[in-house]
Formats: C-alpha cells, sequence, structure tokens
C-alpha cells in the first residue's frame, strides 16, 4: 500500500510481497541509483523500462494477457481496494489526469479541454473544463455533477463512505456549475499544490452514493458506469478471468488491442503460465522467478525502479501489542538488512533502507525518518520488555500475568521467499522473548484481512500512483482514517497532519510532513522495510508496458509495437 490506495492517489495496496506485479531483480544505470555488487547506492533506482512507444508507432489489433482479475472491492476510492483494483479500473473508467515516469502531471483532452488554476486572497480555485463528447456509457454526461460527486464521497463529511484517503478533498469548500454544465469550479480553502491526484479519475454520480460506493463493485464490475477506449467484454465470476474489448461509445482515439484479457492466476502459476506462452507478461520478486522468466523465448526482461514500499504492520489492537513499550521491543528487534539481503539474495542489487512511507530517496525532500526514530537495538529492546513486566519463560519467551508474549504473522501464500521472509522474522524476536506464530491465509483472503484486521504482523506493500508523498500523510497516519491498518494515531497528532495539508508551498509542506512522520514513527507500528526494483518478464514487441515508476501510459496506447 504505500497507502496509495487512492485512485488518482498514491497509494494503492499492493497484495503481499511477490503476489504483486512488481519486484526484484539486475542492473539499473549507474546515475539512477543502481550499484556495483555489494555496494550501497545513494539512492533507490528511479530508472524506467517499458518500450515507451507513440500510439502511431503501435499495430492495430491483438491480444495482450495477464495475470489478473477483479478483486474483492473493485473501486479504487475505497479503503478495502488493493492494486489490483486500480489497475483494473483504469481499463474501463476515464484516465483524465496522469503522470510520466518523473511525475509530471499529464491531462488527457479526451476528458479535459481546459485546466486554469488561480489563486485570489489566499484561496486556490481550479477550473476543469470537461471535453464536450465525453460521457459515461450509461449516457451520463462526464460534467461538472461528476467531479461533485467524486468530492462529496471523498471528503470525509459523511462517515458512512468507506473513502481511503480523506486529505485534499476535505479542504475543498465547494464545486459548482461554471459557464456551463462542462465546467466545474473547484474552490480550496487555501492552497493544494497537489490538487491533480484528486481527479485522476471521476466517479460517475450514480456509482457515489454511500451503498454503490460500499458495496457495488464488490467482485462486480459496473461498465456502464464506466468510460474510455475499452469496455468489459466478459466477466467469469467462476474463475475470476476477465476481458476487456474496444469501447463503441467512446469518441477519443480507438483503443490499439481487439482484446485485453486478466486470467485469474496466483503468483507461482502466472509464472508457469508466461514460461508456457499463455500470458505475455509476469513479474517476480525472487531470484528463483527471475531465473525461471529469463531466457524463455521470444520475450525480455525489463527492469527498472520501484513505486512500491513493502512495510511491516504492527496492529496496536491487538492485546499484545496495546503497549507502546512492547512495539518499540519488537521493532528494535527487526534487523532491515537482513530483511533486505533475503529479498534480493541472487539478484545483484542492492538499495537504501527505506526511510520515509510517503517518499522515495530518488525524490526531492525525502528524508530518513525511520533511522531517526527506530533503531536495531535488540539488547535494548530486552531491558525494554524487562522494565516492561515481561519476564523470560523456560524456553526463553517472555510471559506476563500468566499470559505469553507471542504474536502473529499473517503470511499470504506459498511463496518460498515470503516463508523465508516470516522465518527470519520469528528467528530475530526469538531471541528477545517473542514468540511468533506464522499464520497461513490464502492470497484471496488478502481484502479481508485487512478490512477485519485480522493479524498481529502483516508485510504488505503500498504503490504510489503519484509523486505527491505529503497528499498521504492522513491516509497512512490518521486516526480515522480506514488506510492506517495499525490502528495507531492521536487527535493531536490529526490535527498536526490537517494543518500540513494547509501549507501552500510544497517544499514547505513536504518538509512539516517529514517532521510529523517522525511523531507518527514514535508510535512504534510500522516499518517500512524495502522497495527492490521491479522486473517483469514481456514478451517482445510489446509496448508501453514494464517498468514507468509513477508514469501511467493510456490503456489505448497499448499494445504491439509496429
Amino acid at each position: 500500500m504505500r497507502p496509495r490506495t487512492a485512485p488518482a492517489s498514491v497509494l494503492t495496496l499492493a497484495l503481499a510481497l511477490t503476489a504483486t506485479a512488481c519486484s526484484s531483480s539486475g542492473a539499473d544505470a549507474p546515475d539512477a541509483g543502481g550499484s556495483a555488487k555489494g555496494s550501497t547506492p545513494a539512492v533507490a533506482s528511479a530508472k524506467v523500462d517499458y518500450n515507451p512507444q507513440p500510439y502511431d508507432n503501435v499495430k492495430d489489433g491483438g491480444t495482450y494477457t495477464t495475470p489478473g482479475t477483479f478483486d474483492d472491492q473493485g473501486n479504487p476510492f475505497n479503503a478495502n481496494a488493493t492494486l489490483t483494483a486500480t489497475r483494473v479500473w483504469f481499463w474501463y473508467n476515464p484516465d483524465v489526469i496522469t503522470y510520466s515516469p518523473t511525475g509530471d502531471v499529464q491531462y488527457n483532452p479526451d476528458y479535459l479541454s481546459d485546466v486554469k488554476v488561480s489563486v485570489t486572497g489566499g484561496n486556490q480555485r481550479v477550473v476543469l473544463t470537461l471535453n464536450p463528447k465525453a460521457a459515461y456509457n450509461d449516457g451520463t454526461p462526464i460534467d461538472w455533477r461528476a467531479v461533485k460527486a467524486t468530492w462529496q464521497a471523498d471528503n470525509g463529511s459523511d462517515k458512512d463512505y468507506n473513502a481511503s484517503n480523506t486529505e485534499g478533498y476535505r479542504n475543498i469548500t465547494s464545486v459548482t456549475r461554471g459557464a456551463d454544465d462542462k465546467q466545474a469550479v473547484i474552490d480550496f480553502k487555501g492552497v493544494d499544490p497537489w490538487w491533480s491526484s484528486l481527479f485522476t479519475t471521476l466517479l460517475n454520480p450514480k456509482a457515489a452514493t454511500v451503498a454503490n460506493f460500499n458495496d457495488a463493485y464488490v467482485k462486480k464490475a459496473h461498465p456502464e458506469w464506466g468510460a474510455g477506449p475499452y469496455t468489459v467484454g466478459t466477466f467469469d465470476t467462476k474463475s475470476g478471468n476477465l476481458t476487456f474489448v474496444r469501447n463503441p461509445k467512446w469518441w477519443g482515439k480507438k483503443g490499439k488491442l481487439d482484446k485485453r484479457i486478466y486470467v485469474n492466476l496466483d503468483s507461482s502459476a502466472a509464472i508457469n503460465a508466461f514460461k508456457n506462452g499463455q500470458v505475455d507478461y509476469a513479474s517476480t520478486g525472487s531470484a528463483e522467478g527471475l531465473k525461471q522468466i529469463s531466457g524463455v523465448t521470444g520475450t525480455e526482461i525489463r527492469r527498472g525502479g520501484s513505486p512500491f514500499e513493502y512495510s511491516l504492520y504492527v496492529n496496536s489492537k491487538s492485546a499484545a501489542l496495546r503497549d507502546v513499550r512492547v512495539r518499540k521491543a519488537l521493532l528494535e528487534s527487526v534487523d532491515r538488512t537482513q530483511i533486505a539481503k533475503i529479498q534480493f539474495q541472487g539478484l545483484d542489487y542492492s538499495e537504501p533502507l527505506p526511510g520515509s512511507a510517503l517518499l522515495y530517496s530518488f525524490q526531492k525532500g525525502y528524508e530518513d525518518n525511520v533511522s531517526s526514530v527506530i533503531k536495531y537495538a535488540p539488547d535494548d529492546a530486552r531491558k525494554i520488555l524487562e522494565s516492561a513486566g515481561w519476564k523470560a519463560g523456560g524456553d526463553g519467551i517472555r510471559e506476563k500475568a500468566g499470559t505469553r508474549l507471542t504474536v502473529r504473522y499473517t503470511l499470504l501464500g506459498d511463496d518460498p521467499l515470503d516463508k523465508a521472509t516470516a522465518n527470519a522474522f520469528a528467528a530475530m524476536l526469538k531471541p528477545v522473548g517473542i514468540g511468533v506464530d506464522i499464520k497461513k491465509a490464502d492470497e484471496a483472503d488478502f481484502s479481508k484481512i485487512l478490512s477485519d484486521r485480522d493479524f498481529d504482523l502483516f508485510l504488505s506493500g503500498n504503490r504510489s500512483t503519484d509523486p505527491f508523498g505529503a497528499r498521504y500523510l492522513y491516509q497512512f497516519y490518521g486516526t480515522d482514517s480506514d488506510s492506517n491498518l495499525t490502528g495507531t494515531g492521536t487527535p493531536e497528532l490529526d490535527k498536526e497532519i490537517h494543518a500540513v495539508s494547509e501549507i501552500s508551498d510544497p517544499a514547505k509542506q513536504t518538509a512539516r510532513a517529514n517532521a510529523v512522520e517522525r511523531e507518527e514513527l514514535a508510535q512504534y507500528a510500522f516499518l517500512p522495510l524495502f522497495s527492490g526494483p521491479s522486473v517483469y518478464g514481456v514478451r517482445k514487441g510489446l509496448a508501453n508496458v514494464g517498468a514507468t515508476i509513477f508514469g501511467t501510459p493510456l490503456p489505448e496506447t497499448v499494445g504491439w509495437q509496429k
């Protein structure tokens, strides 16, 4: 998740380690954070590798098949949505604002005819003029009402909406009709330098009721509420397989592909399907996976930097973890360097340990907030637990008032690398007197585990879909944010976070966000662990697919190079 799960936003919950389409591997450009074997780079890699091709250099026709399906929650604005939901959503819903690989804002002329931003009296106004042809598939115009509906569902004023990220939306005072229905006037309290992340896609007003926002997209698609060059052709609810076809109601450049197919496969099956020629794309998070997808006839490996960050989440509501002293001792027992070695073994890759949930080390304004708060200090951890009344038992696991200090680590799937990482956590915590019970769960249970907070310790990833990390401070750490998986936070820190969002200068807002993040990290419930490079096996000739960092190639540009 970097809780980057909001659609237009940064955060998007990734499905746990190698179950995501991200991952690990090889050679990076020296000026992009790459390193020789054994050395430590100054910054993580910002390299891209996705065969960028202009629209006119992509063939008409063909099929593109990858692993994937509808998720439990298909609405990316919803707090329970994952990266899978976001990826699928943008194949049949409006892609209004996108980003270049370096994070430059790109307005899609098929939806936006004009954008004007002004500041008067310290308050910002954004005027969006929408394409006169733009309409949802059910005939509903994409106009100022869609902008208003998106804002109202996400601004936090109605707590019945299970919204992923309300910060930013909450600083909008009104969305009104402009010169006509096709013009939306958005007024802010103060200045929001990251406003574009709020409207990368727009909800159909019919999808923006509380009931539909929360439940309509659960294991379902609603192509009638969508728009774009593609629409849903078939969705097999039993197999989970999904096909997109060209949308006859699309007013822009037609999609290059005849079909875009998602086949519902777990991570290991996806690699086998790639080797057998059943899918055109596969990702990997391990040296073994990289070995398997390398050298497959007619394919190539695309490697680049990663807009992901994988972190350990500690459930502060669990009985054994309510005491901040126990949580501090637990995190001080985790050797992040060792976890990174396990993840990157055999990949000839290294990176600095991540220092923030907000920004990557290759971004301007990044600060290593983690290292200033959380140290690897197992000796100190033992002292903390001793002073908190936890005494070592006969087998070394600590006890207090007849209760053993044991925590559940929830492990998804059967991937060997994930198992090795879980065992490493157990081996690190046992010497300080914390027992770890590794509880296996199916990958399909991912969303339910998060929504129910059914874990003590959980390792999950966040993908950043835009570069505006400070925007997501509240989504990660706010007390009533549904994306705050740890359950920590205080009303006082909430006020500080809200104050951060009101700072108009981007550099000053980022600096203050770093300071507040350090305060939040001192609640000892969240520990960024690694990013890793992105590695994909791809059929040769596939255009605009691969490691893009913040880049979001439009669906109509994806296809086979001429």
